[in-house]
């Protein structure tokens, strides 16, 4: 018989909108997000960060007064559900059982919104709930991070951890919408304002070297929290983010992945501290581990690797942790080095990593040099540790 064979396109659209005090009554930007659906009203399910719940109280009450005051434009359903904050909540499937039965509850169906306000580890969780929830509900992400405003909060992948490994399940399902309040920022811890700005370094490095120097020149006001420059950090980051996810492989069906820079030894080190440092401060470490790499390999120079170290620090980073110098049981092999197959199981096909050819212009790599890596990382402990001698000399 014939074989027969099938092929077909789906468009997919979104917006990222950028706001303040979106829950404010006279905000137009959350109401106009439902305008021109067709369908029948629609009902809204909010699961809120419970971290963000605690730093903005009003939050809730928000809402409620908001949706009351635009009913004709949605239905909310009963009231918002506080669920953890952190990694805790990817951990396993208890918060996305209880995302599910909600969404069983309150009959939220595909032409309705699963909504979540909080960090990239929420968006994650409650974005591969929904996209499993009747083969998928709509969702709507409303990032209160730096990182997930410019980072993992606007592109289309959701997962949760399994089987000790970050990200094991998951799927490429776009947001209907993702709604960036710059007023959730201003709750940050340090760490987790400065965390984000890696992100931001990291697309810097591989793509832009005007942004890079940007970052560079506001690196003092971004440390001290001055917004103005926060904001164009955030909106440049998420522009490149998006033209990368539309430029020809949104789904990762290659092995290639250019904006996980610094990430192979980022996701291995948050897990080697059992998430005791965040996704940004692990990915600063991982940036600085493959510039030094790229420099000890001859692709760029002292000065460029040094300007990279620089500016990790002056944001107020870490360049080591002592995990990375951490072995497996036969005392000779890193732990590190061995996060670089995981990621290769994670990426699929070949190891692709990509390091730098010159600031502002990355370079894919197929295989990476254990003795390399640990010299990188006896550099950057000696870096690190110059930094902590000189902290120590301010304060005597």
């Amino acid at each position: 018989m014939k074989t027969l064979q099938q092929s077909f396109s789906v468009p997919f659209k979104y917006a990222i909108h950028f706001t303040n005090g979106l829950f404010k009554l006279d905000n137009p930007v959350f109401k106009e997000v439902f305008v021109n659906d067709p369908h029948y009203r629609k009902k809204i399910l909010f699961f809120i960060d419970e971290e963000v719940s605690k730093n903005h109280p009003q939050l809730i009450s928000e809402i409620e007064t908001y949706s009351k005051t635009h009913l004709g434009y949605y239905d909310l359903c009963g009231g918002p559900q506080i669920i953890p904050g952190g990694e805790q909540v990817k951990n396993g499937s208890k918060w996305v059982d209880f995302v599910l039965e909600k969404i069983n509850v309150h009959g939220v169906d595909r032409q309705s919104y699963v909504i979540a306000i909080g960090g990239g580890a929420v968006l994650d969780m409650v974005g591969y709930a929904a996209s499993i929830a009747h083969r998928g509900v709509r969702h709507i992400r409303i990032p209160t991070t730096v990182l997930s405003q410019n980072d993992s909060g606007i592109g289309v992948k959701n997962s949760v951890n399994a089987f000790g490994k970050k990200n094991f399940l998951g799927n490429f399902t776009p947001p209907f919408a993702v709604l960036n309040d710059f007023d959730f920022l201003t709750t940050l811890a340090d760490r987790d304002w400065r965390g984000g700005i890696s992100e931001a370094v990291k697309v810097a490095l591989i793509k832009d070297l005007e942004f890079f120097n940007f970052i560079k020149l506001n690196a003092e006001a971004l440390r001290e929290r001055k917004m103005e420059p926060m904001k164009y950090l955030v909106h440049r980051c998420a522009e490149m983010h998006m033209e990368h996810i539309g430029g020809g492989d949104p789904f990762e069906a290659g092995s290639s992945r250019p904006l996980d820079f610094g990430h192979w030894a980022a996701h291995k080190l948050e897990q080697q501290t059992k998430y005791r440092i965040r996704h940004g401060e692990a990915v600063a470490i991982g940036i600085a581990l493959d510039t030094a790499y790229s420099y000890l390999s001859g692709n760029i120079s002292k000065i460029a690797f040094e300007q990279v170290i620089d500016l990790i620090k002056d944001l107020g980073l870490n360049l080591y942790i002592s995990e990375m110098e951490e072995v497996e049981n036969d005392k000779t092999t890193l732990c590190l080095v061995n996060g670089l197959n995981e990621f290769r199981e994670h990426l699929g096909g070949t190891l692709t990593i990509m390091l730098l050819s010159s600031l502002g212009k990355g370079i894919e790599v197929h295989t990476m040099d254990a003795d390399i890596v640990f010299r990188s990382i006896q550099l950057l402990k000696k870096y690190q540790q110059q930094e902590l001698n000189i902290a120590l000399r301010s304060v005597k």
